[in-house]
C-alpha cells in the first residue's frame, strides 16, 4: 500500500468537476438511499449531527477527524451531550463494532453514480465506515466529479496501490432468496453532510 500524493485536491481535474454537478450527484445518491444534508458552513453541521444523535438515542461514537469535522466542533459538541467519543486508533479498533455511529470524511462524490470515494489508507477509516450501524461522512459540496473515468484518474494520481472505498448508499444485499436487505454487511444508514464552506488544512 503506497501513496504518491497526500493532498487529494492536487489530483483534482480542472474540468468536469465542481459545485454545478452537485444536483445530479444528489439525485443519484438519494436514489441509492443516501441521506444528504447540505449546509453552508461547517458550524451548521453541528446541528445536523446533534439532531441525528438525539433522534437515534446514540450513546457511543467512533470518529476519524477531518478538517471539516474539526471546524464544526463535532467531537466537543458530542462530549458536551454526554456521548462517549473515541478518536484514538486503538480505541476505535476496540469500540467500532459496539458503537452506534461512525463519523469520517470522503474525498469526493461522483455525479454519474451518486457514489462517494473514501480514502481507505488508514485502518481506522475503514472500520469506522463499515462496523457501526450508522455511518456519517463529511464532504465539501464542491468536490464532485462528473464520472467514474474522472474518479479513477484522480485515484491514479494519489495512489500507487492501496485501499479505496466507493460508497453508494447503505449496505445492501439480495443474496438470500433475492430479497433486498439493508445493513447486513455494513451500515443500515449512510448520511452525507455536504458543506459549501472551504476549510483550510488537511486533505478535504
Amino acid at each position: 500500500m503506497r501513496k504518491v500524493c497526500e493532498n487529494w485536491k492536487q489530483a483534482f481535474p480542472t474540468e468536469n468537476m465542481g459545485e454545478q454537478l452537485f444536483p445530479e450527484f444528489e439525485k443519484r445518491a438519494s436514489a441509492a438511499s443516501t441521506e444528504i444534508f447540505r449546509v453552508k458552513t461547517a458550524i451548521e453541521a453541528q446541528e445536523v449531527i446533534t439532531n441525528i444523535v438525539k433522534f437515534t438515542n446514540a450513546k457511543k461514537v467512533v470518529t476519524v477527524e477531518s478538517p471539516l469535522q474539526k471546524a464544526a466542533g463535532i467531537n466537543e459538541q458530542l462530549q458536551s451531550m454526554g456521548i462517549e467519543v473515541y478518536t484514538a486508533v486503538t480505541d476505535i479498533a476496540e469500540h467500532a463494532e459496539s458503537s452506534d455511529i461512525g463519523i469520517s470524511s470522503v474525498e469526493f462524490g461522483i455525479a454519474e453514480s451518486g457514489s462517494v470515494c473514501m480514502d481507505g489508507y488508514a485502518y481506522e477509516s475503514r472500520i469506522v465506515s463499515m462496523l457501526p450501524p450508522i455511518h456519517i461522512a463529511f464532504m465539501n459540496s464542491k468536490n464532485i466529479v462528473l464520472g467514474i473515468t474522472e474518479a479513477f484518474d484522480i485515484i491514479s494520481k494519489v495512489y500507487d496501490r492501496g485501499y479505496i472505498s466507493f460508497i453508494t448508499g447503505p449496505s445492501r444485499t439480495a443474496d438470500i432468496e433475492r430479497v433486498l436487505t439493508i445493513g447486513v454487511h455494513g451500515p443500515k444508514r449512510f448520511i452525507l453532510i455536504a458543506i459549501d464552506e472551504e476549510v483550510a488544512g488537511g486533505k478535504i
